[in-house]
């Protein structure tokens, strides 16, 4: 049985196309035979909404609930408050009680390894657990970085985007050094580009120049309107419009992310020998 990956989607920054993202990387590894759960870690209820839950308010059960249950110690079914999509992903999913629930954490004991204490019980039955993080360092996107491997920053090739990458990075290394030390950034997906313009050019390659071994997806997924059009259909860029520009882009990140995942595990299992 393969090894569960977590990967957290994040970027302080909104409107970069973190849950775009999430729903189309889990639905092409869903694809491929994956067994996938989309974890919506944002209050708005972003993801939620575009897997086709139209009043997330309504949900009898979400990850608040989820989450309260950890915190109390009460015993939950492995398949409490978890949606099936017809694209063969689950989905854990948020509503506006995820703010009141990050509002109370402040208080709790061990208040940022909640998350990574559920993830705990239910990681044996997924491949790749996606977690879609609210565009903020609070206390859910802490939980949501302290029960990753790793993290994937979608960003746009713009100067308000990238300029608060320093500060994610930033907390991703002190996450690293004081709370979980296998998190590692597994790059940057360029997002929503529109190659025409000098200044997606400009931004692109400086980000890819910039060294200090940090990853750039060679994928770039292009700025199309049907990548937000299948978000109110409540599907994927495969279901929607499977042989556009954008599908093809996401299947190609998605062998990208195999591709890390793969060398990943020949490089441990190298050092394991060695050792």
């Amino acid at each position: 049985m393969k090894e569960c990956k977590v990967i957290a989607i994040t970027n302080q920054k909104g409107g970069v196309g973190k849950t775009t993202t999430a729903v189309n990387l889990g639905a092409r590894l869903a694809m491929s035979g994956y067994r996938i759960l989309l974890i919506d870690a944002d209050p708005q209820g972003s993801l939620t909404v575009s897997l086709g839950i139209r009043n997330p308010d309504e949900l009898q059960a979400s990850l608040a609930s989820v989450m309260q249950n950890v915190l109390e110690e009460r015993e939950m079914d492995p398949d409490f408050g978890i949606i099936r999509h017809p694209e063969g992903m689950d989905l854990l999913p948020s509503n506006i009680e995820l703010s009141a629930f990050e509002a109370g954490l402040f208080n709790a004991i061990s208040r940022e390894y909640v998350l990574k204490e559920y993830i705990g019980t239910v990681r044996e039955n997924y491949d790749y657990i996606l977690i879609d993080c609210m565009p903020s360092l609070g206390m859910m996107t802490i939980n949501a970085l302290v029960a990753a491997d790793s993290v994937i920053i979608p960003s746009q090739p713009s100067f308000l985007s990238t300029k608060g990458l320093n500060l994610l990075i930033g907390s991703v290394s002190r996450l690293r050094r004081q709370i979980n030390p296998v998190l590692k950034i597994d790059g940057i997906l360029l997002t929503m580009v529109d190659s025409r313009t000098n200044n997606a050019k400009a931004i692109s390659s400086s980000l890819r120049n910039v060294g200090e071994g940090l990853h750039v997806f060679d994928t770039e997924i292009p700025h199309s309107v049907r990548a937000a059009e299948c978000s109110l259909e409540g599907c994927s860029i495969f279901s929607y419009d499977p042989k556009g520009k954008v599908a093809e882009a996401y299947s190609r990140f998605t062998e990208e992310v195999e591709a890390l995942e793969r060398t990943e595990k020949h490089r441990s299992r190298a050092e394991e020998s060695v050792r």
